[in-house]
């Protein structure tokens, strides 16, 4: 007997990753596949969104020949945020879409920021979000600066996501969680800011409840018929397929970037996180750094070593206060820092170093960053992370996650599957068409831990004194990558 079944997609920095799960969180079947971003000069990050649209439709064919395939009742998409598609009147893109690693927007952004004061953006947005190089704006002024023909014929601006459920269900749609930076307390969009570019307003999508079905695909694709929710971003559905839903809890999302959030009601306006507005009683704040995985992936392809390799080498290392010092700003850093022309640096290299020491240089460098993301979070929340859970692509390291833990003085709780992204998005499409009741119901019933990282004392007090320095290399090479850039 067919069982009833949700599909859930996640089209990430790197790869789409999919799950097909029943009811009761059984995964059915799963779906993962990689594509290119193109470097075509310097701060540019560049995919091309038929890529999306292609692995997706090979995850949905995958599945339409799984036994259950016809007891699927819905589909939910997430997908990295601040990565733009700009589209003609047809919805077919006119260029690559700007990745949010892309920081050549970073002096459009800059003067955006410049037009709006801290005040006015604070009562549009709810918190002084920045205008920075990721910024939907920037892109736009980006855009029409380089790429006149391309403005010129441009009609909608789209999220990765929104771009996938255009071409399923040929509605064109957007979420207001997704749209940072754009939308207010009241969930619309924010007049005193997208008047900053007089198009904008024209060319952004409707807002609609991510919980909400987008429409149905459309007649002769995979799964015709079923339902497909508007879905939101990949810090949100992650958070969701990481268990966290409640008040006080937190996540660290890890992938090509770290992701760390925290839910708190309470709002200190402390700069550094983007605080979301409310939504179904759930105020997230999150600090989005710009190079986790991101920094490893660089050092394998520099030492022409795999990932893999890299951890199993590193896991014998123990860091001592002589070791060297990584500072992960490759393309710059977001959160809390939001400094584009910031760059990566080694600190106390000697002719002993090697690859295993470069390596949890490294790891150890992404966990500083996640540490200064996690004290702008509790100071924007008001309170104090207890505890994070634990999940994606970069936290299958078991001495990295050690190495995380010390270096954040707190408990990480490894969540077991791998696809916290497409396990959100599968969530929320089952709360979108009424087959799971609520948001909290799904996460806590669903979502199961595999592992706890403990901080260790001694480490600990040790990753302090490395940490004091790491802000101290970060500030004193500020002025000379400032200038190199």
């Amino acid at each position: 007997m067919t069982q009833q079944a949700l599909i859930g997609i996640d089209i990430g920095t790197s790869s789409v990753k999919a799950v097909m799960a029943a009811s009761d969180g059984t995964v059915l079947a799963r779906f993962g596949q990689g594509y290119a971003t193109e470097r075509p000069a310097s701060g540019a990050a560049l995919q091309a969104p038929e890529d999306w649209v292609a692995l997706v439709m090979a995850a949905l064919d995958r599945f339409a020949r799984h036994p259950d395939a016809a007891g699927v009742v819905a589909i939910g998409i997430t997908s990295q945020v601040n990565t733009h598609v700009f589209c003609d009147a047809a919805g077919m893109a006119l260029a690559p879409a700007i990745t949010w690693q892309d920081t050549r927007a970073a002096p459009d952004g800059a003067t955006l920021d410049a037009r709006i004061t801290t005040a006015d953006k604070t009562r549009a947005l709810g918190a002084p979000i920045p205008i920075d190089a990721s910024h939907a704006l920037a892109r736009m002024a980006l855009v029409a600066r380089t790429a006149p023909e391309v403005w010129a014929a441009t009609r909608a601006v789209m999220l990765p996501k929104d771009y996938v459920i255009a071409r399923l269900t040929g509605e064109v749609l957007a979420d207001p969680l997704a749209a940072v930076g754009l939308v207010g307390a009241d969930l619309g969009y924010a007049d005193a800011v997208l008047g900053l570019i007089p198009e904008a307003a024209a060319l952004l999508p409707p807002l609609r409840d991510p919980l909400e079905p987008a429409g149905r695909v459309r007649p002769g694709l995979p799964f015709a018929g079923v339902p497909v929710a508007v879905g939101t971003m990949d810090a949100w559905a992650s958070m969701f397929g990481l268990g966290v839903a409640r008040e006080g809890e937190a996540m660290y999302l890890s992938g090509s970037s770290e992701v760390l959030g925290l839910i708190s009601t309470l709002r200190t306006g402390a700069p550094g996180p983007v605080t979301f507005p409310e939504w179904r009683g759930i105020t997230l704040h999150a600090a989005p750094t710009q190079a986790g995985g991101a920094s490893l992936d660089w050092l394998s392809g520099l030492l022409g070593r795999d990932a893999a390799s890299l951890d199993t080498l590193s896991s014998p290392v123990r860091i001592g206060r002589a070791s060297p010092l990584f500072l992960p700003h490759l393309e710059g850093e977001r959160a809390p820092l939001w400094d584009p022309q910031s760059r990566g640096a080694f600190a106390g290299l000697n002719s002993a170093t090697g690859p295993a020491e470069m390596t949890a240089a490294v790891m150890e460098g992404v966990a500083f960053s996640a540490r200064l993301a996690l004290e702008s979070l509790e100071a924007s929340g008001g309170r104090r992370i207890e505890a994070l859970a634990l999940g994606g692509g970069g936290a299958r390291s078991d001495s990295w996650n050690r190495l995380r833990a010390d270096a954040l003085g707190r408990p990480l709780r490894r969540i077991a599957a791998p696809e916290s992204g497409a396990l959100g998005a599968l969530v929320m499409a089952g709360v979108a068409c009424g087959q799971i009741a609520t948001l909290e119901d799904a996460t806590h019933s669903l979502v199961a831990t595999d592992a706890t990282y403990e901080p260790d004392p001694g480490r600990a007090a040790l990753a302090d004194e490395r940490f004091a320095h790491f802000r101290q290399l970060y500030a004193s090479l500020c002025p000379i990558h400032h200038a190199m850039t």
